[in-house]
């Protein structure tokens, strides 16, 4: 693409469901360069625009020699999730990086209505790491979008949007449209910038 530069895609959690489904759309739609980032990247083969990097998130170190430069930092990860968005968020603001895109849960606002079955953070205490995530990103100088999709599920791009606020639309989502939403925000940095989505299948 004339005149526009190849955008620099970080993903920290390259090896799990979504950041594999990511790493393939952004491989098929776009022009991107990817560095993947996970503890196991001796597993990874790198295509032609990628770059394989080991690490561990909580390892300064790690993370700045694999945030230096990016453009867009897309992460995926589970287990706990504050004490990891601290520490990308530390990074990408002593690397001076500042388009972060983060995968949280449905149900960290209590949004999930009733006559969804609920499973808010007030009644599912694993929901509390993704919350406390949501906090810290929140709380940052970074230009953010958060993202709480539904249960995950294989199937066609289909889905639709709220907003922090606004009640959650549905229980699913598929993995290939939360890696189309990521895709979108990826390219766009005021793409849901500064905001905290929803993602449901239709």
């Amino acid at each position: 693409m004339e005149g526009k530069k190849m955008t620099n895609v970080l993903i920290i959690g390259a090896t799990g469901t979504v950041g594999s489904a990511v790493r393939q759309t952004l491989n098929r739609e776009t022009n991107a360069n990817i560095t993947l980032f996970a503890r196991s990247a001796g597993r990874i083969t790198p295509g032609d625009r990628e770059t394989a990097i080991a690490g561990n998130v909580s390892k300064d170190d790690d993370l700045d020699n694999a945030i230096e430069g990016q453009d867009v930092v897309f992460v995926a990860l589970s287990g706990n999730l504050g004490n990891f968005a601290r520490k990308i968020v530390q990074s990408m603001d002593r690397n001076n990086v500042s388009r972060l895109i983060f995968i949280t849960s449905m149900g960290i606002y209590n949004e999930i209505p009733a006559s969804l079955g609920g499973g808010n953070v007030s009644e599912n205490p694993m929901l509390r790491s993704y919350r406390d995530a949501a906090d810290v990103i929140e709380a940052s100088d970074l230009n953010y979008t958060i993202i709480r999709p539904g249960w995950f599920t294989n199937g066609p791009v289909d889905y639709e949007i709220t907003r922090k606020g606004e009640p959650f639309g549905g229980h699913n989502v598929s993995v290939s449209s939360i890696a189309d939403f990521a895709k979108n925000a990826i390219a766009d940095e005021n793409y849901y910038s500064h905001d905290s989505v929803g993602l449901n299948t239709k």
